[in-house]
């Protein structure tokens, strides 16, 4: 006698619910069943119920959903809202160097050792041509845009609304992918470029401070963090 499980089995292979896909876009994305970035295809799929293969009733819709082109794994389409792995390097470098101009707007240019912090910071977030001199001129513009003469005399404005929307829109798409450390490293980067030529200004916390929140830390803990870098000796 056949066992119920078997039986079961030849029903399963004579009828069933067979789903018929179809592409509706493509591109690259960060598959997180292969770790690494890959194409993708978005699918959408078509419920029949069917007989010995053959598609007979409509049982709906499925999807959409991104199917990876190596691994055939298909994952929601929350799947494509993680960076891919150039992205995330692009995103991250923007980040870096955001910072940078928004600690020298905040605290000058005056000091070549505060410059010579900020591109060295720069170059090793990715940017390898950055130097000091272009740095100190981008700076120049942006002081000019907010409407003063010089970068130190934007000091009183480095935390106004243009530089707090350019920093909430270089760290803001990067924070959700990075971890605790990661997000408190870009903070502790801006800490050291601000303290290369002594203590924070007031200028230079309020600009680490939007920082901190830009990257989702707690206020305690970029108070925290801020209070660690100037205790340790550069």
């Amino acid at each position: 006698m056949r066992s119920a499980l078997g039986q079961r089995a030849i029903k399963l292979r004579i009828c069933g619910i067979r789903t018929t896909w179809d592409a509706v876009g493509d591109g690259e994305f960060f598959c997180p069943g292969c770790g690494g970035d890959r194409n993708y295809r978005r699918l959408t799929g078509r419920r029949r119920f069917a007989v010995l293969g053959v598609p007979l009733l409509r049982r709906g819709t499925v999807g959409p959903v991104v199917e990876c082109a190596a691994c055939r794994t298909h994952f929601d389409t929350e799947a494509l809202d993680h960076p891919t792995t150039t992205r995330f390097s692009a995103l991250l470098r923007e980040a870096v160097h955001t910072v940078a101009l928004g600690v020298l707007a905040a605290g000058g240019t005056a000091s070549r050792t505060v410059l010579e912090t900020a591109a060295a910071t720069v170059r090793g977030a990715g940017f390898d041509d950055c130097t000091e001199d272009q740095l100190f001129t981008v700076v120049e513009v942006l002081a000019a845009d907010i409407g003063h003469g010089s970068a130190f005399d934007a000091a009183a404005e480095a935390c106004g609304a243009a530089l707090a929307i350019e920093l909430h829109e270089a760290l803001e798409p990067l924070a959700p992918h990075l971890a605790p450390a990661g997000r408190e490293s870009i903070l502790l980067q801006g800490a050291r470029i601000a303290l290369a030529d002594g203590p924070y200004s007031q200028g230079e916390r309020e600009v680490l401070t939007t920082v901190g929140a830009a990257l989702q830390l707690r206020p305690d803990d970029t108070a925290r963090l801020l209070a660690a870098a100037a205790r340790t000796p550069s």
